[in-house]
């Protein structure tokens, strides 16, 4: 059976869109090929910065006969009917039709279409260039007489406007070769703009620039080879990661390991070569995360330390991939990377020791100051007070920086009796958690934001566990990341995640479908563990509501006449955003428009709301865990709002019911309020209580008397959170429950004792409630 060889050349490829562009094109060409009829027996995707490639192998030559049967109209049809069925068909006269018979709608035409196959060859060619034009890449662009506008020319070429091709960087050429092992390849010739599939690629760039002629794949690889192109992605991958650890061991060093970049650099070379540089040993008077981050971003190169050492410093050596086989073993090339990481470092100590200096405006920050408690002796103070001076926008709708610290340390002084954090350490942490915002390393390096700001709170004599709550209150950032190390960390990051969600929920921009531009699900999910994981008692209830009534506080928006000209402004008693609404009510009102100054709340809704997306993620959390969703849906009620004893209710329940008294609480328990759930729904009258004296029967007294006593002692148990002990209470009903059944007519023909009894069934119903909602479990 033949094979497909298909590779896509142009220039560089950013490698962030190497590995998912060349699994997309194995998708979208496989996917078209088994549309169109063909079929084969596997499929390989390659990738280097410079090309895609797809190695298809054991294609059928051919797609099969197609024969379909196309029911038309009764032979007694009016012409209009037949008409519309001869269209369809493909059909220009009846006679071409068979005629089939049914015993219940008598006779009616059937058209028997034959489709005959097509060659594979004729197949990829009429499929190629769509998917070419289609291909999905996160950013295209086009280049030369392609990105003229149409009518205007490029060069003398007239340009094709908006349906040139677009590609990720100018495409150079196609190779598109089929055939079988044993016998001559041939070129699938097809064209688009301009570009023609042809047997002919390029080598390295520097090392191998010639044409290389392709028959198939194995010769294809081994040319590239030799031209100085690994194609397999993983293998230079593999090979720098080895090489890298080689040299940095002959050196007495290890490689810091750092999978993103490594996945990186292996897309960023065709023929890799590990090179160890080399800094000048003041450059390590920088905190490491700052030089690893430096060196990663601009040169995209490995830091190293000393072997043995793993107290997070670095050597002052790091490894370089060139893409380059260098005559002088590279020593101009590292000179070179080394030059650069040099200026980069020197950069990098000039905002470290800016940020440790005074700010030269401090007189314009007293205000700030005082508003906060902050000390103007201090650099991280200061830069704090700089924040809310500047009025810094956290969001158009939520205010200013220094209005949402103000939030959260609210919370936060909310928060520290429950998580038994010291409130004078959780405030003055609340205080300084944004600080770092204002420091050139965090401008320069985002990705440090809160690291930055511990290690300028320590350099200022702050508390140590104030110092890890600056740096652990944006934590968990992840399913898998650590969280925050103390008490007053943990308290300032519950703060700072429901400050976010509340504020967000209030001014209605809420996560949907797979859109979360604020990242919303992973800090309720980052709420979720921490209250779980270290054991937090929190009435979430009351915390959202009381908190949504400060969010939305002074959060307007005016809208004028329609909204066709309307504004939305921060929120915030500022004299310069209150000047701009004065501004704009005044315009809108010359202009003859309507204007509406419209407040947010955040009332019961938003916070059931909220609540319940809360419980969205806890499921996903105890999913996670390996809980049963039947299970966490009979302990979690709408109003339940205390997550870490959901979480115990389901733990317990999951350890009881698979047990002997497990099994007859959900037996004794089903039956009862399956019964009761029926005649609700027919609405048959159930009384509101239990009347003491309508109960006749043995059975019914007894089942009584075992309700009562089971619902006080799982009451009582429920009480003390001993769910185990309120389960087995209640599962002593069984037997009361089933001698009921057996000797009793719940549907007795007088409507007073029918109503008791039913309200009997509502009491086992009550009781078990206090529990869980049984009928939810799946048996």
């Amino acid at each position: 059976m033949p094979d497909l060889l298909l590779e896509l050349r142009s220039e560089e490829i950013p490698a962030r869109m190497q590995r998912k562009a060349a699994g997309d094109l194995r998708k979208l060409v496989t996917d078209a090929l088994v549309d169109a009829g063909l079929t084969y027996e596997g499929v390989r995707e390659y990738w280097t910065p410079r090309r895609l490639t797809l190695d298809i192998r054991g294609l059928n030559a051919r797609s099969a006969d197609q024969r379909e049967e196309i029911k038309g109209p009764s032979t007694k049809a009016p012409e209009q009917a037949i008409a519309g069925f001869l269209r369809k068909a493909g059909l220009t006269d009846i006679a071409q039709a068979q005629v089939a018979s049914d015993p219940k709608k008598g006779d009616f035409y059937v058209a028997v279409v034959s489709k005959p196959g097509r060659a594979a060859e004729e197949i990829i060619e009429a499929v190629m260039p769509g998917i070419i034009r289609a291909f999905p890449w996160p950013k295209s662009m086009r280049w030369g007489a392609a990105s003229t506008p149409k009518g205007l020319s490029f060069a003398g070429i007239e340009g094709k406007g908006p349906e040139s091709l677009r590609w990720v960087r100018p495409l150079q050429s196609i190779v598109c070769m089929f055939g079988t092992e044993h016998e001559e390849t041939k070129v699938i010739p097809f064209q688009i703009d301009g570009i023609t599939a042809g047997n002919i690629t390029y080598g390295h760039r520097f090392h191998a620039p010639d044409a290389i002629t392709v028959r198939r794949f194995d010769d294809y690889v081994s040319n590239l080879e030799k031209a100085k192109v690994m194609l397999d992605a993983d293998r230079r991958k593999d090979m720098i990661l080895h090489d890298a650890r080689d040299i940095a061991f002959a050196n007495g060093l290890d490689r810091v390991e750092d999978e993103g970049l490594l996945e990186e650099v292996s897309g960023l070379v065709e023929w890799p070569h590990v090179l160890l540089g080399t800094f000048e040993q003041d450059y390590l008077e920088i905190p490491a995360e700052i030089i690893r981050l430096t060196i990663k971003t601009n040169q995209k190169c490995f830091v190293t330390r000393r072997q043995g050492t793993d107290d997070g410093s670095l050597s002052n050596h790091f490894i370089l991939i060139s893409n380059i086989e260098a005559k002088d073993g590279g020593k101009e090339i590292v000179h070179g990377n080394g030059k650069v990481v040099r200026a980069r470092l020197s950069d990098a100590r000039h905002f470290w020791t800016r940020d440790q200096g005074d700010l030269p405006d401090l007189a314009t920050l007293e205000a700030s100051a005082q508003k906060f408690g902050l000390d103007l002796k201090k650099p991280l103070d200061q830069r704090m007070a700089k924040l809310d001076a500047l009025n810094v926008t956290f969001h158009a709708k939520l205010g200013s920086q220094g209005e949402r610290v103000a939030r959260i340390r609210s919370l936060a002084k909310e928060l520290a009796p429950i998580t038994g954090a010291d409130p004078v350490l959780v405030d003055r942490a609340a205080v300084l958690a944004k600080a770092d915002l204002r420091t050139e390393a965090v401008g320069e390096f985002p990705e440090l934001q809160g690291l930055m700001g511990r290690r300028y709170a320590l350099l200022q004599g702050e508390d140590a566990s104030v110092a890890a709550a600056i740096e652990d209150h944006w934590k968990p950032n992840g399913p898998s990341d650590r969280l925050p190390e103390d008490k007053v960390g943990l308290t300032l990051a519950l703060a700072d995640k429901l400050d976010t969600l509340v504020g967000f929920w209030a001014i209605d921009e809420k996560p949907t479908g797979s859109k979360d531009p604020y990242a919303l699900r992973r800090a309720a999910l980052g709420v979720v563990r921490i209250l779980l994981e270290r054991k937090v008692r929190l009435p979430l209830l009351v915390v959202l509501e009381e908190h949504g009534k400060i969010a939305s506080e002074d959060a307007i928006a005016i809208v004028t006449d329609e909204a066709k000209s309307g504004v939305e402004l921060a929120r915030g008693p500022s004299k310069e955003i209150l000047e701009t609404w004065r501004a704009k009510m005044l315009d809108a009102a010359q202009a003859g428009e309507r204007v509406v100054i419209h407040r947010n709340t955040f009332g019961p809704d938003q916070t059931a709301d909220l609540l319940s997306f809360f419980h969205d993620r806890l499921k996903v959390y105890l999913r996670d865990l390996g809980a049963r969703h039947d299970i966490i849906d009979a302990v979690l009620t709408p109003d339940a709002d205390d997550l870490l004893l959901v979480a115990r209710r389901a733990e317990a329940l999951t350890a009881f019911i698979t047990s002997e008294d497990g099994k007859n609480l959900l037996a004794g328990t089903k039956r009862a309020t399956q019964l009761l759930a029926a005649e609700e729904k027919k609405g048959t009258v159930v009384a509101d209580g239990v009347s003491e004296a309508l109960l006749t029967l043995y059975a019914e007294k007894a089942l009584w008397a075992a309700i009562s006593q089971a619902s006080k002692e799982a009451s009582d148990a429920v009480a003390k959170e001993d769910f185990r002990s309120a389960m087995e209470a209640l599962s002593k009903l069984r037997a009361p429950v089933d001698t009921f059944f057996g000797d009793v007519l719940v549907n007795d023909e007088d409507a007073a004792i029918r109503a008791n009894r039913l309200a009997l069934l509502k009491a086992i119903r009550e009781a078990t409630a206090t529990v869980a909602d049984f009928s939810r479990i799946v048996s």
